[in-house]
């Protein structure tokens, strides 16, 4: 099976990768930082912003995988995906600031709301299809 929702998450999530690290790569040529942040507080928190993004993404690939696998491709997965990739753009613009920003939040909890959701439908899959089902007497009747 190809996976193609999957695949375009996971394309989408190599090139939003990239560029929470052209965001750090840009700041440590301007500021002749090699290693570390070099003590600037906005490298610190684009650092920051891709090493979450780094954390959480793995999981919720592997998620969005074993869904699809699951269930087949669907539109609400396609959304949800959607929905995960621009909550960690917007999560990557609010740790630009030194304060909590709206962006921020909205990206950590969308995250959180993707993961959640994702987990739960997964363990309902798993729950649910585990149990044998009687064949419906207009499909036992084709068989």
């Amino acid at each position: 099976m190809a996976l193609p929702i999957t695949l375009t998450f996971a394309a989408a999530c190599a090139l939003l990768n990239l560029w929470l690290a052209i965001r750090c790569v840009r700041l440590r040529a301007k500021d002749k930082v090699l290693h570390g942040d070099g003590g600037s507080g906005l490298l610190a928190r684009r650092m920051r912003a891709q090493a979450n993004f780094i954390e959480y993404t793995p999981i919720v690939l592997i998620l969005f995988a074993l869904v699809e696998l699951a269930v087949g491709g669907s539109l609400w997965l396609s959304i949800a995906a959607l929905v995960y990739v621009l909550a960690r753009v917007s999560h990557g613009f609010g740790m630009d600031a030194d304060k909590p920003t709206v962006w921020r939040a909205v990206g950590a909890l969308v995250t959180w709301l993707v993961m959640v959701g994702l987990a739960i439908t997964a363990l309902t899959i798993a729950y649910t299809a585990t149990r044998e089902r009687p064949v419906p007497p207009a499909l036992a009747a084709q068989v």
